[in-house]
């Protein structure tokens, strides 16, 4: 049983280039380069603009390592392309964020103030509103930097204070107000 998404072709756009070599497969583009191992339990063949995953044997493990590869490569396609990005949002009075050199330096009503090193590839920019946009090749590193900073201050459910991602909706809760 093949996997549905692994079935799909990846586009190859121009001036993308993919080497496919024993276990690692390396996608250059405009943007960058990324690398990643592959398992043996997947066959990956270039053939023009397009790429296609084929799982090896019919096993349970090959149908899943087959979606998985072929998600992670289009990934890469899309990173050298366009890049991702995830913003977040801080509220709360106070509450502010600002960059220095590779340092992201930020108060969130604690006593001392959080800093957070910037990894390698990524590139963060804060405006005046508290929108902190964090962007990169490399969608894994992305998702999880902007993770780690909005775990400082989570969102709070009474005013909404703390870090949240930009589409993320808070469920607002009403609080004590009229109780005797």
């Amino acid at each position: 049983m093949a996997s549905k998404v692994g079935k799909l072709p990846v586009a190859v756009p121009a001036g993308v280039t993919i080497n496919v070599s024993d276990n690692l497969v390396t996608v250059k583009g405009p943007k960058g380069e990324l690398k990643q191992a592959v398992s043996n339990l997947v066959k990956i063949e270039v053939k023009g603009t397009e790429l296609t995953v084929t799982p090896s044997d019919e096993s349970k493990a090959a149908s899943a390592a087959h979606g998985l590869y072929r998600n992670l490569i289009n990934n890469m396609v899309t990173g050298v392309t366009n890049g991702f990005a995830k913003s977040l949002i801080i509220t709360g009075v106070g509450y502010r964020a600002e960059v220095k050199g590779k340092e992201l330096v930020m108060n969130l009503g604690y006593s001392n103030e959080f800093i957070a090193i910037i990894p390698e590839g990524l590139t963060v920019a804060v405006d005046q509103n508290g929108k902190i946009t964090i962007s990169g090749i490399d969608k894994q590193k992305v998702g999880e930097f902007s993770s780690q900073i909005r775990k400082l201050r989570g969102p709070e459910p009474y005013k909404g204070k703390g870090i949240r991602y930009e589409d993320e909706v808070i469920r607002r809760k009403v609080g004590k107000t009229g109780v005797k």
